[in-house]
């Protein structure tokens, strides 16, 4: 990623899975004990008709040279005013740049527009930059963890985010 060029936020499309999978290894080599398994991550095949086809939601990339920096989903639950974050990354490089906030006013606008009042979403207990970035954008981390029997052998934390008719925290 060149310094000079110019972040780009776009919708995502099927052909960035291998970008995104890229992203997310990246992020995870940054904490013990947490590999990135491609076969744990089978919607990268067709992130869009994962995230945007089947969940109808929305998901947009940051691009970067034609390289994918950065992620965001948004999907409904099965409680209609709950909407809920996925894939959230950025590239390092990119981080404290006001990236992260615009993926996530796109997505707070997105669930308020879809009638919802809440966003939810869940990170592993060892992502403590995201934590911080995500109670300063009003999330408050519940009193529930998850564990994922999976390669990384993760807790996750789950935060809300109340919104109202701004989308913002009441």
């Amino acid at each position: 990623m060149s310094s000079s060029a110019r972040p780009l936020i776009r919708p995502v499309e099927n052909a960035d899975g291998p970008g995104l999978a890229r992203l997310i290894a990246r992020v995870f080599a940054d904490y013990p004990n947490a590999p990135f398994v491609a076969a744990e991550f089978p919607e990268l095949a067709a992130p869009h008709d994962h995230y945007v086809g089947k969940k109808r939601g929305a998901f947009w990339v940051v691009e970067v040279d034609g390289i994918v920096a950065g992620s965001l989903a948004v999907c409904p639950t099965d409680r209609a005013e709950t909407h809920e974050l996925f894939k959230v990354y950025l590239a390092h490089a990119l981080r404290g740049t006001g990236l992260a906030q615009a993926l996530l006013s796109r997505a707070v606008d997105t669930a308020r527009d879809a009638g919802a009042n809440e966003l939810r979403l869940w990170t592993d207990t060892r992502f403590a930059a995201g934590h911080r970035f995500y109670e300063k954008a009003g999330f408050v981390r519940q009193p529930v963890v998850r564990f994922l029997a999976d390669a990384t052998d993760a807790w996750e934390y789950c935060y809300t985010k109340a919104l109202n008719a701004a989308g913002v925290v009441p």
